[in-house]
C-alpha cells in the first residue's frame, strides 16, 4: 500500500545535512518526495511510498543524522501524489 507523509522536524537540523541525509534514506528505500528548510528553523518534507518503506524512513529521520539532533517530529497522513518521480531537495 502506498503512503504519503507530510513531516515537519524541529531541533538542530537546519546547516548540518539533514536534508541530504534524508534524501540518502528515501533513495535508499526507493521512496519519493522533497524536503526544505523552513525560516523557522525547521525541516519540512514530504515523503511517499511502501508503508512499511516509509515508516522505515520516518524512524530514521526521528533519530537524526549524525550531526543533527532532532526534537520534535510532526507527521500528518496527506494524499499520495501520482506519478511522482525522486525525492527533491527543494531550495
Amino acid at each position: 500500500m502506498v503512503i504519503r507523509y507530510h513531516v515537519f522536524v524541529d531541533g538542530r537540523v537546519q546547516g548540518v545535512g539533514f536534508r541530504y541525509f534524508t534524501q540518502h534514506e528515501a533513495i535508499k528505500r526507493n521512496l519519493t518526495g522533497w524536503v526544505r528548510n523552513l525560516e523557522d528553523g525547521r525541516v519540512e518534507l514530504q515523503v511517499q511510498g511502501d508503508a512499511e518503506k516509509v515508516e522505515q524512513f520516518v524512524q530514521q529521520i526521528k533519530k537524526g543524522s549524525p550531526f543533527s539532533r532532532v526534537e520534535k517530529v510532526d507527521i500528518h497522513s496527506i494524499s499520495p501524489v501520482q506519478n511522482e518521480k525522486g525525492y527533491r531537495i527543494l531550495y
